[in-house]
Parts: C-alpha cells; sequence; structure tokens
C-alpha cells in the first residue's frame, strides 16, 4: 500500500472512524500525488481509497492512481451525491473531516447530504503526519532546493547597481521555470536598501546602490514540494556595521540550527537563536517567528515562536531564519530549512552563507 495512504488509514483507525474525507488542496495531494484545484479523497478504515474528480482531472488522477493504489473515477453527478454513494456502499456512519481548513458552506453542503453520518473533526491529525516526512517527500524536496539554489547562483551575475527590484524578482522568476521549477513556493521577496527592513516587503521600482544590501527570500516547487530560503548579498561594498551585524544574524542562525532536535520544543529553538541577538541588544529588531514548517505548503503545522507549544520530532522538516530589521537602515535575514533524519539533522540548504559582496 502506499505509504501515505497507509498512514492515513492507520489515522482514520485510530480515531476510530469508519472513513475520512478530505478536500484541501494540500491534503489531496499527499495521498494523490497531484494538487487538483477540486476534488475530495475518501478513505475507509478497512483501506480502500477513492479520488473522486470532474472531467478537467479525470486522466490525471488516473496516471497517478497506478502509484497511489486509489481508485480514481469521474463524478457522474455532485460530488457530495457520489460520496452519500460511497458512504452508503461502506456503511460509513462515523466520518472525519477536515474542521480546520473546510469553509462553512461545503460543510453544510456534507452534512446535509450526508444526513445521519456523524462528520467528526480530524484537527491536526493529517497535518501530523504530512509533518513527519518519507524518504522521497525529501527527495523531491531537494530537487526544488536544488532548482532554487541553481537560479540564485545565476541570478547573483546579475545583481548590480542601477537594477530595480522588480526586473531582478521577474528575472528571478524565469530562471525558476527554466531551471525546472514547478511554480513558485510564494512570491519572490527581492529588496534593496532601506527596503531590507520589511520583514515580507514587495519588489517595487526601487533601484539597487553601491553599498547596498540585497535580500532574497525564495523558493521553488516540484511535484508540489517547497524549498524556501533567504539570502542577503552586499553590492560592491559593506561598512563595519553591515558586516558586525551580518555576522550577528549568521550566529544567531547557527545557533537555531545547532538547537533544532527531535524531543526539543519549539520555543526553545526560537530561544536559542533570540539570546544571540539579545546579548547584543539587537533582538528587539528581530520581529518573527524562527521557522515554521516546509513541505506541500510553504507554511504548514508547527512553528518556531516563543509562544509554540509543538515540539520537534523525527521527520520534521523546518525554516530556521533570524532577521535583523532596523526601520530606515538595512535588514538582515538568512533562512536554511532543515531535516530531522532518523540519523540526525540535515541542512538541505547548501549555498554559502558568508557575506557575499558583489
Amino acid at each position: 500500500m502506499y505509504i501515505n495512504l497507509e498512514k492515513t488509514v492507520r489515522l482514520t483507525n485510530e480515531m476510530e472512524l469508519d472513513a475520512l474525507i478530505l478536500c484541501d488542496e494540500a491534503n489531496m495531494h499527499y495521498l494523490c500525488s497531484f494538487s487538483p484545484s477540486e476534488g475530495y479523497v475518501f478513505v475507509t478504515a478497512s483501506g480502500e481509497g477513492y479520488h473522486l474528480v470532474d472531467s478537467r482531472y479525470t486522466e490525471t488522477a488516473q496516471a497517478h492512481a497506478v502509484t497511489t493504489g486509489l481508485k480514481a473515477f469521474e463524478i457522474e453527478e455532485s460530488f457530495v451525491k457520489e460520496l452519500k454513494k460511497l458512504t452508503d456502499k461502506h456503511g460509513a456512519k462515523r466520518i472525519g473531516f477536515e474542521n480546520e481548513s473546510i469553509s462553512l458552506a461545503r460543510y453544510n453542503s456534507l452534512k446535509e447530504e450526508l444526513e445521519g453520518a456523524e462528520l467528526i473533526g480530524i484537527d491536526s491529525g493529517l497535518m501530523k503526519l504530512r509533518n513527519c516526512k518519507e524518504p522521497f517527500e525529501i527527495e523531491l524536496m531537494k530537487k526544488a532546493n536544488a532548482i532554487a539554489e541553481q537560479s540564485f547562483l545565476e541570478l547573483l551575475n546579475h545583481v548590480k547597481a542601477g537594477k530595480t527590484e522588480k526586473e531582478l524578482a521577474a528575472y528571478f522568476d524565469y530562471l525558476m521555470a527554466k531551471n525546472g521549477s514547478h511554480g513558485l513556493s510564494f512570491d519572490t521577496i527581492l529588496l534593496t536598501g532601506a527596503h531590507t527592513s520589511m520583514p515580507h516587503g514587495v519588489p517595487s521600482d526601487s533601484v539597487i546602490k553601491e553599498g547596498d544590501f540585497v535580500l532574497f527570500d525564495f523558493g521553488a516547487t516540484y511535484e508540489g514540494y517547497h524549498s524556501d530560503m533567504t539570502r542577503t548579498v552586499a553590492v560592491g561594498s559593506a561598512t563595519d556595521e553591515m558586516k558586525e551585524m551580518y555576522e550577528l544574524v549568521l550566529n544567531a542562525q547557527l545557533a537555531g540550527i545547532k538547537a533544532f532536535n527531535a524531543g526539543i520544543k519549539c520555543a526553545d529553538v526560537y530561544k536559542a537563536a533570540y539570546d544571540v541577538l539579545d546579548e547584543k541588544n539587537m533582538a528587539q529588531y528581530f520581529r518573527h517567528g524562527l521557522g515554521h514548517g516546509v513541505g506541500l505548503e510553504i507554511h504548514e503545522g508547527y512553528n518556531a515562536s516563543p509562544k509554540s507549544k509543538d515540539t520537534y520530532e523525527t521527520g520534521n522538516v523546518s525554516s530556521v531564519e533570524p532577521g535583523i530589521y532596523i526601520p530606515d537602515k538595512f535588514g538582515i535575514r538568512i533562512e536554511d530549512v532543515c531535516y530531522l533524519s532518523p540519523r540526525g539533522r540535515e541542512n538541505l540548504s547548501t549555498v554559502t552563507k558568508e557575506l557575499i559582496i558583489l
């Protein structure tokens, strides 16, 4: 049985459900290996899996079903009527659903059509499965990361004074597509000068100047899996203050990576990086969490923040991305994605973190 289906069937039985209905795009991808914009996956406690699609996805679903073991078929009526047929066929009375992501309209539609069945929220149950990556998922993430890194290194040849944020960001996106990305993980962040003090700023017509920092936050996707990386470089030259602050952020990141281990609280990993910045009275300029889960979504599951109640476990993948953002001056962020393999921690990001001065 396809490993992701096997794990989902196990969850269904652990929750004492007769069946599980999924409609979230990433959750469906987890089982059917592609991302239909609409459809349902129906999994029974006995181990059968169905992928309901409309005519737009029939051939694609059937092709992937050879690997996943799902029974893919095109609906004849509406999705909910087909689900009703399946619940009746399997005598499903206790049915799990994605209470954390489903829309109210879709929930009401299911509740009305599946009258007599008990709909039970699965909370973060499936997300926890997704957060513990299988080896094949890590290989897909490595492929996405390799595409993004190759594109970044190519882009550096074009980063120079006189170029605008927008034109470089657009060219970056082109490079990732040319190098094999199936899509962007998120809108590319490419900022220069004082704009780098905005953690998630949007590329503008601002022109790069000699002595500027340029911040790149970017990711490619491959077969649905995301990469995520941030690098900050200097153009032409860097002041002693810029070099000192860069080294401080790098030391904070290295401390966060070192603390990232199975059995360690997410909040404690955040604190390891925070404390490095705090020693130099710069923690006030660190204005976001240290990291987040990455996989079929760019932000999924747990996050390393001071309020997090989560604990890392083997199989988890997380970004580690401390930064400092000084308004009207500059910002610096350095981000890698790390994996807690059964053999220990592995950094999926390979591009140098030493300060690059172009």
